[in-house]
């Protein structure tokens, strides 16, 4: 046993698998203590906002003197007119420019001549050529469109410093006007303001912390892979024991019900399953149920096979002229010898009712939305508030990478063990 266990810690594929995935167990096990708060919390009245830090924006406003610093920044003004050309203004520059190219036939006006990342020469090009008066084939409301876009672009140059604000006084119940500027170089540390939020994974459709809700799916879909593999391993281990080690019409019966789900694909067992329970009732423990009394076959088969090798060994005919019962042999004799294969299957039970789970809770018939968060659930969110539409790439990759490496760690576990443990593998 311990020098099965040096080679175990010895395999560069099972360590490799095991720190991942420990990791993973570790980021769902101290960040809630970290960071308490409800996942489903609605922090945001807006819909997939970006990742990043976020600061109160009266409470800046609000600061004192002592917490404003100045700073001359070079080409501080530059990035910040620049700032303010949206990607859709930029757009619609090119093509008037575009247009304006083909008709008066200009060198360096064609579309691939013009680059919409190069602000500076894009804006350049817009003063030196456009005219108010040129229709360019175009409708009078789109004529028009371009007039408020370059009376918009002559706005952004607008630096003047700002005047703020007003402040309700308590005392005479109305409010009070205090004019405070705030000029273009000064500058405020994040850290001074009270109330700001870090936000590394953005928020999703309803505005709540994808960070948050990912760190509990990932715990939520962990106890369903480990409930579900519990379950499929238990059956699958005891139904294979019984048919590989009594045989005859046990064997047969076993193996008729055995053939019978194997005909029918598990996918289909589930969402009829599911679907027959009602969302309302379909809790995470229900759901994993569900997925573990529908995975047992491969394990069965698996297990009574190593059996049907076992049951006419020395040692087994040594315990049963000894007269030894039945579930003595099987424990004492038969179990250790396939021990190691059981644990290779629960791990991969547990992969299996990852997949299963995401599977299920991208068709609708997941966990109960509104109790908690499973990687498929929020798969399904991201997919259904079209989030791959919106760019909102923050609510569903890291939900993609998490599941892949949950379950590529979890197979590279399986592997190293089966390296250890079957001689034909072994380096």
């Amino acid at each position: 046993m311990k020098n099965q266990l040096k080679q175990i810690v010895k395999s560069g594929k099972f360590m490799t698998g095991f720190i991942i995935l420990m990791s993973i167990i570790l980021l769902v096990i101290i960040y809630p203590i970290v960071s308490p708060g409800n996942p489903l919390a609605m922090i945001g009245f807006n819909s997939f906002v970006k990742p990043g830090t976020y600061v109160s924006l009266y409470d800046s406003l609000g600061m004192e003197d002592r917490y404003v610093y100045r700073f001359r920044l070079a080409e501080a003004d530059e990035s910040r007119i620049f700032n303010k050309l949206s990607a859709d203004d930029r757009v619609s520059i090119k093509e008037w420019l575009v247009r304006y190219g083909e008709r008066e036939e200009v060198p360096g006006l064609t579309e691939d001549d013009i680059d919409i990342e190069d602000r500076e020469a894009l804006l350049n090009l817009w003063w030196e050529h456009y005219d108010p008066t040129l229709r360019l084939g175009m409708t009078i409301a789109a004529s028009r469109a371009y007039q408020r876009l370059d009376s918009r672009l002559e706005g952004i140059f607008n630096l003047e410093d700002y005047e703020v604000y007003t402040i309700w006084n308590e005392e005479l119940e109305e409010f009070e006007v205090h004019q405070t500027t705030v000029k273009n170089e000064d500058y405020i540390n994040v850290d001074d303001v009270v109330n700001r939020i870090w936000l590394p994974f953005g928020t999703d459709n309803f505005g709540r912390d994808v960070f948050r809700q990912l760190v509990s799916a990932i715990g939520t879909s962990l106890m369903i892979g480990l409930i579900a593999g519990t379950i499929a391993t238990s059956i699958g281990l005891v139904l294979g024991l019984f048919a590989g080690f009594i045989g005859g019409i046990v064997d047969d019966i076993i193996m008729f019900i055995t053939n019978l789900f194997s005909v029918i694909p598990a996918i289909v067992l589930l969402i009829l399953i599911s679907y027959s329970i009602g969302q309302e009732q379909r809790g995470a423990t229900t759901v994993a149920v569900v997925i573990g009394v529908t995975s047992w076959v491969w394990t069965t088969r698996s297990v009574r096979s190593q059996v049907l090798s076992l049951r006419n060994r020395d040692h087994v005919n040594l315990s049963k002229l000894s007269g030894h019962s039945m579930p003595k042999i099987i424990v004492r004799d038969i179990l250790p010898y396939i021990a190691s294969y059981v644990v290779m299957a629960f791990v991969l039970q547990v992969s299996s009712g990852i997949l299963a789970e995401a599977g299920l809770s991208m068709l609708g018939l997941g966990p109960k939305t509104t109790d908690t968060a499973t990687l498929g659930l929020m798969m399904n969110w991201a997919t259904r508030y079209t989030a791959h539409l919106m760019g909102a790439w923050w609510s569903y990759y890291p939900v993609v990478i998490v599941i892949a490496l949950m379950t590529f760690s979890m197979n590279l576990m399986n592997t190293g063990l089966d390296q250890v443990f079957n001689p034909q593998l072994r380096d």
